[in-house]
């Protein structure tokens, strides 16, 4: 299993993402991963750094890492700018591009509506979605799709996509990973490095591909817990 992470990016400035990412890379963490929202969860008045520039900058300060989205969402930009930014960024990584890519729900919706960006119905979203993972994969850069619903899986059969689940118990992952679909996951992983080894322990032995941990504390106790169950 490979082992990532997500990068501080609600804040104003990038220094810091930036800086997390060669240190990831340094430490032979295998991916970094950016959120795709206007505000961190439920705190509209805070900064958020947009996805796609903070990609192509990490793009052009590392050279192996994977670099991917997690996730970013249908309709917060045109379809067809989403698949140009994806393949975009896999192109100037030389290949290193992973498009996690989702419809966003409830949660996620009063951002659309603070600025006036239109929220399609949830089938008309995962139609959307459909779309573009094709587009996306058909140039070869590797597509998870968020979420678990029934419909999302059967999604990911048709693309050849894996779904991306966050913050859910082992439980779930091995029962997605017995439905024969890849399946990746995200979540804290804890702060001590007893806590993150058992983390992604779990995760391994549930049938995870990849496990992205929340900005941890410590990016050697992440490296290091990696390190142990491999």
């Amino acid at each position: 299993m490979k082992v990532g992470i997500t990068l501080p990016q609600f804040r104003d400035e990038a220094d810091t993402a930036l800086a997390a990412a060669r240190r990831a890379e340094v430490l032979g963490i295998d991916g970094v991963f950016c959120f795709d929202h206007l505000w961190p969860m439920g705190q509209p008045g805070r900064p958020a750094l947009s996805s796609g520039p903070l990609l192509g900058a990490l793009a052009a300060s590392t050279s192996t890492i994977a670099l991917g989205t997690l996730v970013a969402r249908i309709g917060m930009v045109p379809d067809d700018v989403l698949v140009e930014v994806l393949c975009g960024v896999d192109s100037i990584s030389n290949g290193r591009c992973i498009a996690g890519i989702g419809t966003g729900d409830k949660l996620s919706r009063a951002e659309n509506e603070a600025y006036g960006i239109p929220f399609d119905p949830a089938e008309v979203r995962r139609g959307r979605l459909g779309t573009v993972a094709a587009a996306v994969s058909s140039v070869g850069i590797p597509v998870w799709l968020g979420g678990s619903r029934p419909e999302m899986v059967e999604l990911a059969r048709a693309t050849g996509a894996a779904v991306n689940v966050w913050q859910v118990g082992t439980d779930r992952v091995a029962g997605l990973a017995e439905q024969g679909v890849e399946v990746t996951w995200g979540g804290p992983a804890g702060d001590s490095l007893a806590e993150a080894t058992a983390t992604l322990r779990s995760v391994a032995d549930a049938g995870a591909t990849w496990a992205v941990c929340a900005w941890p504390e410590s990016l050697e106790v992440i490296a290091e817990a990696a390190a142990a169950i491999r």
